[in-house]
């Protein structure tokens, strides 16, 4: 049997999948590395962690396999908006800077301010967020003008990891369009955005397609990992995207939920004109000749896991989730918003703060737990609703990630979102997209369309439940008004952070 690896790296591990030519994932490793926080809003990795926790775990699996020359392609997925820094001779500058990172606040309104926020949605089709990679850029010009200096190409953290296995420089559409410095229509990089933010364009890595092969393994790379050098590597895509490929959006009207650290709802966009006024994202897809719109919520599955260890560190993860089955629609009256790091879609807000309203003495652990998935689920349905006043159909919702391992979030997902919600038989996401962008690149596909429909297969539905839903459109009208009420308050606390 012949095989592909999928690699996703992701904020918190790299896991890497070996997937056969049926689609079914005969194997996986995650290794994980951590996280540099110096200060409040300061997020970031070494990059040499992720090169090497990712040549352990492919190492794992091929001491598993009969034969390692089995395995005929590779890919990555990676998350976004990371800025990794390199000199002339391609040394690493200094740590990745993430996309949770929210230190930039003031280079946005001075790309604004540059640019002009019409003219810089009209070619990158985004609005200036803290998260993305050119206001990154600029905080490195201004804070650490002696790296800038040394600084010659730019990367995004799974293109640095690409480059270390092949030693070769690239990125691809979809992860290049969350820099806010691609031209999304066009995929070209903007020599307007970069002469108006007075960076040279050639800091900008080469462009390929998310199919496309790049290159091989550096020899010394194949001797660590057991691979073969010439094993072909593809280019890969942003997670998002790669999510997309793995769950089969690849058709208008296919819509996807994942919710893993942070949480997504991403819809099939063939159209390069539709105006959604910066309200969502609108990226390129891994599939060349199609887009994406997206609203993300910053602290979804991390909303959950931090008031776990926070409150609950000493239950199990799987019993604790389990626990919202015992509260009822609504958590007694618990409202819980996920601002935690601030939030994104949308707001667009790095300064809000999380709120926990409507608590009383009757709340136990169990009410909290379901009130925090409620909330994020909440915070997602208003990306669906920014999508639905735009014109958009979602009748139907796919679901991966954390969210899609409980059947109560299942249910309370088809209920906020009144919509059949979906659950894959494979709960792999961006590491599935991945390698099934290797597995099209090596021929075995003559689409990625092909690729889904041997690749991704349904497991079980969700229907809607018309009270639960009557209930829930209640409280989601309740949730709105959180953002706006408590917004000043959230600024003056700042302060005291």
């Amino acid at each position: 049997m012949d095989f592909v690896l999928g690699v996703d790296l992701g904020t918190s591990a790299v896991k890497v999948l070996l997937v056969n030519r049926n689609g079914e994932v005969c194997d996986e490793v995650s290794k994980s590395y951590p996280l540099i926080q110096e200060q409040a809003g300061y997020s970031e990795q070494d990059p040499e962690q992720w090169v090497e926790k990712t040549i352990e775990a492919i190492k794992q699996i091929t001491e598993k396999i009969d034969d390692a020359t089995s395995i005929k392609g590779m890919s990555f997925s990676g998350q976004m908006h990371g800025l990794v820094l390199l000199d002339k001779d391609r040394n690493l500058l200094r740590h990745s800077i993430l996309w949770n990172d929210t230190r930039t606040t003031t280079e946005c309104r001075e790309i604004e301010e540059r640019v002009g926020k019409e003219k810089l949605h009209s070619l990158t089709k985004n609005p200036t967020l803290e998260g993305f990679t050119l206001p990154k850029i600029l905080w490195v010009k201004k804070h650490e003008p002696e790296t800038y200096e040394k600084a010659d190409i730019f990367m995004l953290p799974k293109d640095y990891l690409r480059y270390r296995l092949t030693g070769k420089v690239h990125t691809e559409y979809s992860d290049a369009a969350g820099t806010l410095l691609l031209d999304v229509a066009k995929k070209v990089w903007s020599e307007e955005v970069c002469h108006k933010a007075e960076l040279p364009v050639d800091l900008c890595p080469p462009l390929v397609a998310s199919h496309e092969k790049v290159g091989q393994l550096l020899p010394e790379i194949a001797q660590r990992t057991g691979l073969r050098e010439d094993v072909p590597v593809f280019a890969g895509g942003a997670d998002n995207a790669c999510g997309a490929i793995g769950a089969g959006i690849l058709q208008d009207g296919k819509t996807l939920c994942s919710i893993g650290t942070s949480g997504v709802v991403l819809s099939y966009e063939k159209d390069d004109d539709r105006d959604y006024s910066g309200n969502v994202h609108y990226f390129n897809h891994g599939d060349e000749s199609a887009f994406y719109i997206m609203g993300v919520t910053l602290a979804a599955g991390y909303s959950l896991s931090w008031f776990k260890e926070t409150f609950a560190p000493n239950q199990d993860f799987e019993s604790f989730v389990k626990g919202i089955e015992v509260s009822p629609v609504g958590a007694k009256g618990l409202l819980f918003t996920p601002y935690l790091v601030g939030e994104r879609t949308p707001y667009a807000d790095a300064n809000i703060r999380s709120s926990f309203i409507g608590a009383h003495d009757g709340h136990q652990l169990n009410d909290f737990c379901r009130a925090i998935i409620e909330g994020i689920t909440f915070s997602l349905n208003e990306s669906i609703e920014i999508l639905r006043e735009s014109g958009k159909e979602i009748q139907s919702i796919v679901s991966i990630g954390g969210g899609a391992k409980s059947k109560e979030w299942l249910q309370i997902q088809a209920d906020i979102f009144n919509a059949k919600v979906i659950k894959l038989t494979s709960e792999q996401g961006p590491g599935l997209g991945a390698a099934m962008l290797a597995a099209f690149g090596i021929g075995w596909f003559s689409s990625l369309q092909e690729c889904a429909n041997q690749f991704v297969k349904v497991k079980e539905e969700y229907h809607p439940e018309p009270e639960r839903v009557v209930t829930y459109q209640e409280l989601f009208q309740l949730y709105r008004k959180v953002y706006g009420q408590t917004r000043e308050l959230n600024e003056a606390l700042a302060k005291f952070r």
